[in-house]
C-alpha cells in the first residue's frame, strides 16, 4: 500500500469541502428558481437561501451565469443518466421514458418547472446552450432505437419537449399512460406501413 502524504490528505479534504459547498449552493439555486423563477437568482439571494455569506458564492461562482450553467449541468446529469439507465427492451424503455416525463406532474413538479425555465432562458444566455445541445443529443440517441428517420426523430423530440412542459404547467397534465400512448403513436406512425393516396393498391 502506498503512503498518502499529508499534503495529499489536505488536498483531498479541500476538494471534498469544495464539492460539498458547490452542491449546497446549487441546491439553493434550484430552490430559488423553483419558488421565484430564474430572474430572481442572484449571488446574494443564493447565499441567503444557502445560509452562507455572499463571499462564499463569489468564491466559487464569478457571476450568475456560472451558477445557472452549473445548475443546468446538474439537471442534465440527472436526466441523461436516467435515459442511459432505461431498459434495453425498446417497449420497456419507451414506458420508462413516459414515466420520466410524467414525473413532472407529481411531487417533482416544481423541480421540473425550474428545469424547463432554465432551458428556456438559454435562448438569451449562450453559455447555457451546450447543455441544451447535450439534452437534444441524449433524446435523439434514445429515439434512434425506435426511429431510423432523423426527421421523424426531430418530430418526436419536439413532442417530448412539449410533453415535459405540459407535465409541469397544466392542471390536466398527461398521465404516464397518456404519455406512453403518445410516444407509442409517434413511433408506430413513423415506422408503420404507408397507406397514403399516392401508393399503389
Amino acid at each position: 500500500m502506498g503512503h498518502v502524504s499529508e499534503t495529499e490528505d489536505i488536498s483531498d479534504g479541500r476538494r471534498r469541502k469544495g464539492e460539498q459547498r458547490r452542491r449546497l449552493l446549487l441546491d439553493a439555486t434550484m430552490r430559488v428558481v423553483e419558488r421565484d423563477g430564474v430572474a430572481a437568482v442572484s449571488q446574494r439571494r443564493v447565499a441567503s437561501e444557502a445560509g452562507v455569506p455572499p463571499s462564499a458564492v463569489t468564491y466559487y461562482y464569478a457571476g450568475v451565469d456560472d451558477l445557472l450553467v452549473d445548475a443546468l449541468t446538474r439537471v442534465n446529469d440527472t436526466y441523461v443518466a436516467a435515459i442511459a439507465a432505461l431498459p434495453d427492451d425498446p417497449e420497456d424503455a419507451l414506458r420508462g421514458f413516459a414515466a420520466l416525463i410524467a414525473s413532472g406532474s407529481g411531487t417533482g413538479r416544481a423541480h421540473v418547472l425550474a428545469e424547463c425555465e432554465l432551458f428556456l432562458i438559454a435562448a438569451r444566455r449562450p453559455s447555457l446552450r451546450p447543455q441544451i445541445e447535450r439534452w437534444n443529443r441524449a433524446v435523439d440517441s434514445f429515439l434512434a432505437a425506435h426511429l431510423t428517420d432523423p426527421v421523424a426523430r426531430t418530430g418526436a423530440a419536439a413532442a417530448i419537449d412539449g410533453l415535459f412542459l405540459r407535465s409541469c404547467t397544466t392542471e390536466s397534465a398527461p398521465t404516464e399512460e397518456e404519455v406512453h400512448a403518445v410516444l407509442t403513436r409517434l413511433v408506430s406512425a413513423a415506422t408503420g406501413p404507408r397507406t397514403g393516396r399516392g401508393e399503389p393498391r
